[in-house]
């Protein structure tokens, strides 16, 4: 079980940009997938999930209505659309995914057993 993030960089407050996470060796259509992230001297966050079953999302407070996750399976590839991003987005974004977490866990880092590499996320003001 592989993943690999992308899309990351340096966009202005107000932008937007799209990470990808990119799987292989399992279908991301039967696992549930996470979007987290973890700022300079803060704790790693839960952003976005999904559930590559039904397709069910989770959004933290913070990102309602700005950020998007979601799949295309023909690609194994799960989205982070992040529109209106701001400067407290700014963090290194990873990727997880894991078959077996009840959904109430989604947002728990611990839950999930494989990871992606971060992608940097820097927003200036």
């Amino acid at each position: 079980v592989q993943l690999q993030a992308s899309g990351g960089g340096l966009v202005q407050a107000g932008g937007s940009l799209r990470l990808s996470c990119e799987a292989s060796g399992f279908a991301l259509d039967s696992y549930i997938i996470g979007w987290f992230r973890q700022a300079p001297g803060k704790e790693r966050e839960g952003v976005a999930c999904m559930d590559g079953y039904d397709g069910r999302t989770l959004y933290e407070d913070s990102v309602k209505g700005r950020f998007t996750i979601s799949r295309d399976n023909t690609e194994n590839t799960v989205f982070l659309q992040m529109n209106s991003q701001k400067p407290e987005d700014t963090a290194v974004y990873y990727c997880a995914a894991d078959q077996s977490i009840i959904w109430s866990e989604v947002k728990n880092q611990y839950a999930y057993d494989y990871w992606g590499q971060g992608t940097l996320v820097t927003v200036s003001s």
